[in-house]
């Protein structure tokens, strides 16, 4: 009769290791579909030169990328007091 149960219970286990895989299993091909959909996305955006951050003596410039500064609205001139940031690593 020992033995009966012991084969019932080695079913269960079983069972409930398959049912734990199924999650994981979901999720790892999720992470890869959003992974590959991220890198066409990147691939896709044509951009003919990359941005690049330049230090002035006041203040730091985004200058090239894909986005073009004229056709940004226009928000007024910064405040900044004539501050200097230290805080600012390139």
């Amino acid at each position: 009769m020992a033995r009966g149960n012991d084969a019932d219970a080695a079913r269960r286990s079983r069972a409930t290791r398959s049912a734990g895989l199924l999650p994981l299993v979901i999720g790892v091909a999720s992470a890869v579909a959003l992974t590959g959909a991220a890198f066409f996305t990147v691939d896709s955006a044509s951009c003919g030169s990359p941005a690049q951050y330049i230090r002035h003596d006041s203040h730091v410039e985004l200058v090239g990328g894909c986005v073009d500064g004229a056709t940004l609205p226009a928000t007024g001139t910064p405040k900044s007091g004539g501050v200097v940031h230290g805080n600012y690593n390139p």
